[in-house]
């Protein structure tokens, strides 16, 4: 039972990461991130990064693999949100 509560969390956290794939997109396509907090974005990112070093820490596979994802989702969000936030 515990490893099946730690593979849904796992694959709960990629859908997480699915999540900031759509606004990423809509930066990337409309060139324009004026409606963004780049604050929420990159509190997001900080959060996550912690929670790659914690699954790290902990070998937790499910965990580092879920919050990598989810930075990388998010990351670009904010990447794109830096890049266009003056255009």
């Amino acid at each position: 039972m515990k490893q099946i509560i730690a593979y849904l969390f796992g694959a709960g956290l990629i859908v997480n990461a699915g999540l900031f794939i759509p606004q990423a997109l809509k930066i990337f396509k409309t060139k324009s991130a004026k409606d963004v907090s780049l604050m929420t974005f990159g509190g997001f990112n900080l959060l996550q990064f912690i929670g790659i070093l914690h699954g790290y820490l902990q070998g937790d596979p499910y965990l580092l693999v879920g919050m990598i994802a989810s930075f990388i989702a998010c990351g670009a969000v904010t990447g794109l949100g830096m890049l266009y936030r003056k255009q």
